[in-house]
């Protein structure tokens, strides 16, 4: 992890003595206290990691300003190469002195070293704790590598990162299927990515459609593919979100991974919240791969439940009667 290695690169060379440090995109649990706490601003896209380390009074913010300057970053890659990438150019754009890289195996740092040895002077680099950090001066020419929002071939922006970039997530276009034409009120997307499920709902006759997203820039992404006035954005936690009134309907397709590991207690979450924030009469319209454990919280949270049938890869679910209308 970045906590053993960070020490060790900062005894190979020097941070410079003032001026801020940008670490784009650490995990929740990165170890930071190698660096000076009050020169360090957190860049990361994620709502979850901004208010993590904002509550332990880092300065926060979702993407560097365009005009904004460091005197020295720490890029922590990603899984998704071309995002990796994109942050890379970012920094050495945007940096005057040091740039620092560290990676998981599993997250590319290898192949990452490997490309950015054919376009500068590396030095490092050091091997710990199944990963790699290197580090080089910035200013190397990565402006190709320079990615944002896009339109695909399919009619949607999506950008390197957000989930399910290349195309229409197969399970959230069987969600949209399945949704009623008969639709009012207001209604809430958890977890509305780039926005393809919301765009579906305004073909609907609804008074308002909130995309909850806690990825910066899907929801850059969605602004470009969700231009209905009824629908508004907010950049948070679904499940810690709380609307200024109570919705009709909830719509979603959870995510259930933490970092590479399938974790189901995020759909449960998911449920949890879509519970307190639906009115009493509202229903909740879910999709969710076969296999994750979803039934109880369910039944914990809501009154009825009904198996809309899905596919072989997916169950379709409804459920009504909300147990808990309070919070």
């Amino acid at each position: 992890m970045i906590g053993d290695r960070l020490p060790l690169a900062l005894a190979a060379t020097e941070l410079p003595g003032d001026g801020p440090i940008a670490v784009m995109h650490p995990a929740v649990d990165a170890d930071l206290s190698a660096l000076p706490r009050d020169r360090v601003c957190i860049i990361s896209p994620l709502a979850t990691v901004c208010a993590h380390f904002q509550a332990r009074g880092f300065d926060v913010a979702a993407e560097p300003a365009k005009d904004a300057r460091f005197a020295a970053a720490v890029v922590c890659l990603t899984r998704a190469r071309a995002e990796a990438r994109a942050l890379l150019a970012v920094a050495m754009s945007q940096t005057d002195g040091l740039v620092i890289v560290d990676g998981q195996k599993t997250d590319g740092g290898d192949s990452m070293l490997k490309s950015l040895r054919l376009r500068m002077e590396i030095a490092g680099p050091i091997s710990k704790a199944h990963g790699k950090i290197f580090w080089a001066q910035s200013g190397g020419d990565l402006f190709d590598w320079a990615l944002g929002p896009k339109l695909q071939p399919g009619g949607f922006w999506t950008a390197p990162g957000v989930f399910s970039a290349d195309g229409v997530d197969p399970a959230s276009a069987l969600l949209a299927q399945a949704l009623p034409e008969a639709m009012v009120g207001t209604v809430a997307d958890l977890g509305a990515g780039w926005g393809y499920l919301a765009a579906h709902i305004l073909t609907r006759d609804v008074k308002a459609v909130h995309l909850v997203e806690n990825h910066d820039m899907a929801l850059q992404c969605a602004h470009h593919n969700v231009t209905d006035p009824r629908a508004q954005f907010h950049w948070a936690d679904a499940t810690v979100w709380k609307p200024s009134h109570k919705m009709d309907a909830v719509v979603m397709n959870p995510p259930f991974h933490s970092g590479r590991k399938a974790d189901p207690s995020l759909g449960r979450a998911f449920i949890a919240a879509a519970a307190r924030m639906l009115q009493p009469h509202g229903a909740l319209w879910m999709v969710a791969n076969r296999h994750l454990p979803y039934e109880d919280a369910l039944a914990g949270q809501f009154a009825k439940v009904v198996d809309l049938d899905g596919d072989a890869r997916f169950k379709l679910v409804r459920a009504e009667r909300p147990k808990r209308t309070r919070g």
